[in-house]
């Protein structure tokens, strides 16, 4: 078991990771001045390295400077300066492991207040009950729009691999706009991106297409996924399998199987009454049972994300046909979790709890937790699990605050120093939706 655990993975596209474990992208909310990494990031994914991992993901990397989740997100387009985000790869390959740059649009999941666009498949807004005006409302995107989109996610990937990075992952999960695209109950459409499967997929098929023409044979290229949205008439477990099928013809080393979205978020964890029982691996790997059960027909390899803890579980994933173990919130309070494995121990301590009944309150808060501990790394601090998760909510209120003047400042410069041209697509309806 162990020696598969610690064993290395080929890749299509001739890439080899280093064994079958992997750093799952969180979005670190960590970016300096310039929407740019700094050295808080090259701490982390340098103590990550160090950690034994044999791949790490980075958290979410927009591509459009317009469209970002929060303020302190990372933008690498074709006007960023790309000093930076290779000073970033190489302090994540500096554990001998290999590090890929998770690339994003977030659609209709744009904070409230925040400047730039609010796009989604149509004009179906985020449903959080009382909380829904934590987003912004969004603006249908027109065909325009949708081709300069997938022509942005081509730009990043090729610049990620200028830098360095090993590889791309395309984020079409947890309800950003691919995963939007890719469900009946926000898309809408009627037209070539709307109605049939087929038809929700095109724009991540010509996204994936677009990246993997953009990048060399060599650069390694996957795809997060939901194994379902856990939403009534939404995406699901047999929609996954058909996508999967539509993905491997067109090149796609790895498909990173996850789920739930911000109206459903399976992925922060269920609720502490259903994991009572710590021995059973399926309560601990969220989506476990999904995951086996696509990968007996997989033609792609998998890599399964969620709840993963101890290396008992990561054991058993493996056992049932999944090629990758990938892990959050564990290395955030363990980052050198691998090695402790490698030397037969586990994790000594374990995130607080949150036990709200507020879902989607306690969703936010769960996630903030997470960023609390990676901002504790990245100081060269200790993580520190017991942290209330109300407490780390509010302090990082405060930071998005402070994040947004200094994102409105650098927003402001970029559009006054630079003015679309009239043949560039993304110039029409540039600022729809805010």
């Amino acid at each position: 078991m162990t020696s598969e655990l610690f064993s290395p993975l080929s890749l299509r596209s001739g890439h080899v990771l280093a064994n079958r474990i992997a750093k799952a992208a969180m979005e670190e909310h960590l970016a300096e001045d310039g929407q740019v990494p700094g050295r808080h990031l090259r701490e982390l994914y340098q103590r990550w390295a160090e950690g034994g991992t044999g791949l790490l993901i980075t958290g979410n990397v927009m591509v459009h400077a317009e469209a970002l989740t929060g303020p302190a997100g990372v933008v690498l387009d074709e006007a960023a300066l790309l000093k930076p985000f290779a000073e970033w790869a190489e302090a994540g390959k500096s554990g001998g492991g290999s590090v890929w740059m998770q690339i994003n649009h977030p659609g209709r999941q744009v904070q409230s207040g925040m400047p730039g666009v609010v796009w989604g498949p149509s004009e179906v807004g985020v449903d959080l009950g009382r909380h829904s005006g934590r987003f912004g409302r969004p603006a249908a995107m027109t065909p325009d729009q949708i081709d300069a989109t997938v022509t942005r996610f081509a730009v990043t990937a090729r610049r990620a691999e200028e830098a360095g990075f090993d590889g791309v992952e395309i984020h079409a999960a947890h309800g950003y706009l691919l995963s939007q695209f890719l469900s009946p109950l926000v898309n809408t459409r009627t037209d070539a991106w709307g109605g049939s499967l087929e038809n929700r997929a095109r724009m991540l098929l010509d996204v994936v297409r677009a990246v993997r023409g953009a990048v060399s044979p060599s650069c390694g290229v996957g795809v997060k996924l939901n194994s379902a949205d856990f939403q009534r008439g939404g995406f699901d477990a047999d929609d996954a399998r058909r996508v999967i099928g539509m993905l491997e013809p067109l090149g796609v080393d790895l498909v990173e199987l996850s789920g739930g979205s911000y109206e459903s978020p399976a992925m922060t964890g269920r609720p502490a009454e259903t994991r009572q029982d710590d021995r059973t691996q399926a309560r601990e790997a969220y989506f476990l049972d999904l995951a086996q059960d696509l990968a007996r027909t997989s033609p792609v390899p998998l890599m399964l994300t969620g709840g993963i803890t101890r290396r008992e579980t990561a054991e058993a994933v493996l056992d049932g046909g999944v090629a990758l173990v990938g892990m959050g919130t564990a290395l955030t309070v363990t980052p050198d979790l691998p090695e402790r494995w490698r030397r037969g121990h586990e994790a000594e301590a374990r995130m607080r709890p949150v036990t709200w009944s507020d879902k989607a309150l306690a969703s936010a808060a769960s996630m903030a937790q997470v960023r609390h501990q990676m901002r504790r790394i990245a100081h060269s601090q200790a993580p520190r699990p017991g942290t209330h998760p109300a407490r780390a909510l509010l302090c990082e209120q405060v930071r998005q605050r402070r994040a947004l003047r200094h994102y409105r400042t650098w927003l402001t410069t970029r559009r006054t120093g630079a003015t679309p041209t009239a043949t560039d697509p993304s110039a029409q309806g540039e600022h729809a939706g805010q």
